[in-house]
């Protein structure tokens, strides 16, 4: 893998700490602009030990030439941590992640997509009910069957909580399958289901979403 698109990132990312008005950048006032350390090569094989996986290539350059997380897009990237012996991923909804399964392929269409296009035709609507206290009843009865099947931990194997937009809308990491290296949308709280993220109809790799963050920031606060 050809690391040397992350040599000076570590860098670029320290100088966004020193410009003035930095807030001005979506998320900054989480992460601050302050990068954990990069993993050594032996804790990255640890890691992976420990997961069973070899991470996808980017994310492993990243971890290894920028840092176990800290600044990035939204609100950061979260950082993966050695804590009492095991590594895991930090951050809200990081839990989300069965990390004892990231070597089964992560399912593209879901685990049942039938069921979630069902589901989604069923889904009611404010404005088919006179009564308020009827759709309000309506919803909460779809909802008991659409939580099981949109959150079951099957819908998320082979994949990692990478960050987090607030409002329980968060980016996924997928690390095994089709999909490895590429950045999932996760705006289930709002009733959808997992999407590819995309950029001019391009699927956007961990290198991509994280460089276009770098671009954008170093251009508001220039």
């Amino acid at each position: 893998m050809d690391d040397s698109m992350w040599v000076g990132v570590r860098e670029r990312v320290r100088a966004l700490m020193a410009a003035p008005a930095g807030d001005r950048v979506f998320g900054a006032i989480g992460h601050r602009f302050l990068l954990e350390d990069p993993l050594t090569p032996a804790e990255l094989a640890d890691l992976e030990g420990q997961t069973g996986v070899s991470l996808p290539g980017e994310y492993r350059d990243f971890l290894l030439h920028v840092g176990a997380g800290g600044a990035g897009p939204s609100y950061g990237v979260y950082p993966v941590r050695l804590v009492q012996g095991r590594w895991r991923w930090e951050g809200d909804g990081a839990e989300l992640a069965d990390l004892s399964r990231l070597a089964e392929s992560f399912p593209r269409e879901g685990a049942d997509p039938e069921a979630v296009q069902l589901l989604l035709s069923e889904r009611p609507e404010e404005e088919d009910f006179e009564e308020i206290e009827d759709f309000d009843d309506a919803i909460e009865s779809w909802e008991e069957r659409w939580e099981p099947v949109m959150w079951s931990a099957d819908r998320t194997v082979g994949a990692v909580v990478i960050s987090t937009l607030g409002c329980a809308a968060r980016e996924w990491l997928i690390i095994s399958g089709p999909e490895r290296g590429r950045i999932w949308s996760d705006n289930r709280a709002d009733d959808e289901d997992l999407r590819p993220l995309l950029d001019d109809g391009a699927p956007v790799t961990f290198t991509r979403w994280y460089m276009t963050w770098l671009e954008k920031a170093e251009r508001q606060l220039a």
